[in-house]
């Protein structure tokens, strides 16, 4: 419930501060005193339109501000927290500004929102029925989640937008598979060259540098043999020259000489067993160069080999990798991918029966859906009907029209289920109802809300209800009982109702009176909170006119006992 309002240089007002209270809060004043006012603050904190034109002259900035009691909405207390808002002490603080600039600003408990956010949070809690709107029947929309409500099918309703919004989530996804499909396929082929290019190559960590050593011996045979033939010469003489001496037999021969002179020194001893292994070390070394020597060929057909395995190295490693390593790691990353892609086309199919599950269950809550709807709107329109009798229209006939609803294709319903549901109207005998929004007369369309709302007080949590001028065109018994009507709503839901007719405003808890002054040579209208002896003078006023006399006195005091008796 709104528990204050306050309005500054908006439209006539200075400054003004209401304190609203449970139940039926009713504001009256003469015609023209500046009750819509109040009316055009409570739609802003609701997140309507402003604009610059309803600043009081003269004002740089139109404040308003409400103090919004949240107790008993967890509902909107958990939005709030989602978007990083928290109330204190289950009160919100809701101050709307627009300034001459034409800027509009919204804040929820000192934190800057967007102005749409306003209309988010209390779109459904706070509600305003006037000669020019109503907001829920103007918005054919909003007539399917009416009739759900009434019918107790919310649930169903939630579980088949559930259902549709993931069936819609699968078939954007199958559609991105499946529109990236001939890129996969394009991706999938060079992938698998790739993989298939590396393993062909069948490669070896390391190879490239034995392949380029052997390809080295080959290339440089002959000056191989030469200079490992000369070294071997070197250390065991010329093969060609049977008396030529190498580094071997001078070993040998310095090893004698020492080994002989040993017997006469002891001390040369190791001197002579070193000699000696260094002269079967060089013997060793001359038969490995010669042995070396002979294994030299001269292979042209080998040579070949190594070049072309060289050159398919140096392609693999100039593509994927510096070594070996690396352009097998290469290979194994695009196998991963190979993997992956295979794997699209798999879940492109799980995601197909898995979207054809979803649909089957959709539809079978739509189906559900729909019965319900096609029996709750019988009922209802009988419902709307008496209420509307009652509220003075007993001509007047309810239809609620299930349109069926456009559906995307290969789906069976919308995310509100397989029809529109709309209301008609009819205030005529013998005219055929048709769209509510289209025929109805704003007395009509406030009525039409007014019983709307009674019948479906009991279907949600509280709301704030405000009606402007619900009672047009009535009188007498017929506005005993839209009094009656307003009260028994006020019983489940806080109602803001502006009044000209006294027995309306007897049936008020609260009471509001708004009068246009002149302060300072400038006309300003206030708002007081009225007594009870200030209600009774008020309500003779409406009943008699100006000039209050104590028979409309006394008319007023039984309005109010009667509605005092009826509370009670």
């Amino acid at each position: 419930m709104i528990e204050t309002l306050r309005i500054q240089g908006l439209a006539l007002v200075e400054s003004v501060d209401l304190e609203f209270a449970p139940g039926l809060n009713v504001i009256t004043g003469e015609t023209g005193a500046g009750k819509s006012v109040v009316l055009g603050a409570l739609a802003l904190v609701a997140g309507g339109r402003g604009s610059v034109e309803s600043l009081r002259e003269g004002a740089q900035e139109a404040v308003v501000e409400a103090v919004f009691g949240t107790q008993g909405l967890p509902e909107l207390e958990a939005e709030l927290r989602l978007r990083g808002i928290e109330t204190d002490d289950h009160c919100l603080v809701v101050r709307r500004t627009l300034s001459d600039a034409g800027r509009s600003r919204a804040q929820l408990a000192g934190q800057l929102v967007p102005v749409a956010t306003l209309g988010e949070l209390f779109a459904g809690r706070i509600e305003i029925s006037s000669q020019h709107e109503s907001q829920e029947l103007l918005r054919p929309e909003s007539h399917g989640r009416l009739l759900d409500a009434y019918g107790g099918l919310l649930p169903l309703r939630a579980e088949v937008a559930a259902e549709f919004a993931r069936v819609r989530e699968l078939d954007e996804e199958m559609a991105r598979l499946a529109s990236a499909g001939a890129e996969r396929e394009r991706k999938h082929d060079f992938l698998s060259f790739q993989v298939r290019e590396i393993d062909e190559a069948k490669l070896v960590p390391g190879e490239t540098a034995s392949v380029i050593a052997e390809r080295a011996r080959l290339a440089h045979a002959e000056r191989l043999r030469t200079e490992a033939g000369a070294a071997a010469a070197c250390l065991a003489g010329d093969p060609t020259q049977p008396e030529a001496r190498g580094s071997a037999d001078y070993l040998a021969e310095a090893a004698r000489r020492i080994e002989s002179a040993a017997r006469l020194d002891a001390t040369l001893g190791p001197l002579g067993v070193r000699l000696r292994t260094l002269q079967s070390e060089t013997a060793d070394a001359a038969a490995e160069l010669e042995r070396y020597a002979v294994s030299i060929e001269d292979d042209a057909g080998r040579l070949a080999q190594l070049e072309a395995r060289l050159s398919l190295l140096e392609g693999l490693r100039r593509k994927y990798g510096q070594t070996e390593e690396e352009v097998l790691a290469f290979r194994d990353r695009a196998a991963e991918e190979l993997a992956a892609i295979a794997g699209a086309d798999e879940r492109l199919a799980e995601l197909a029966r898995e979207r054809a599950r979803r649909a089957e269950t959709l539809a079978a809550c739509s189906t559900k859906l729909s019965a319900g709807r096609v029996r709750a709107a019988e009922r209802l329109s009988d419902a709307l009907e008496a209420g509307l009798a009652e509220l003075g229209m007993p001509s007047a006939r309810i239809e609620i029209a299930l349109q069926p609803a456009q559906a995307p294709p290969a789906l069976p319903c919308t995310a509100g289920g397989a029809e529109v549901p709309e209301f008609q109207f009819s205030a005529s005998p013998g005219e055929a109802p048709r769209p509510l929004r289209r025929v109805a007369s704003g007395g009509e369309l406030s009525r039409v809300f007014l019983a709307l709302k009674n019948v479906l007080r009991r279907a949600g949590p509280g709301m704030v209800l405000v009606f402007d001028e619900v009672d047009a065109g009535i009188g007498g018994r017929a506005a005993d009982r839209v009094g009656r009507v307003l009260s028994e709503l006020a019983s489940e839901h806080q109602v803001l109702c502006i009044t000209h007719l006294p027995q309306i405003a007897a049936r008020g808890r609260t009471h509001f009176r708004v009068a246009k002054r002149e302060r300072s040579g400038r006309s300003c209208v206030q708002v007081e909170r009225l007594s009870p002896a200030e209600r009774v003078e008020e309500i003779a006023r409406m009943a008699g006119g100006e000039k209050v006399s104590q028979a409309t006195r006394l008319h007023a005091r039984e309005l109010l006992s009667a509605a005092d008796k009826r509370r009670g």
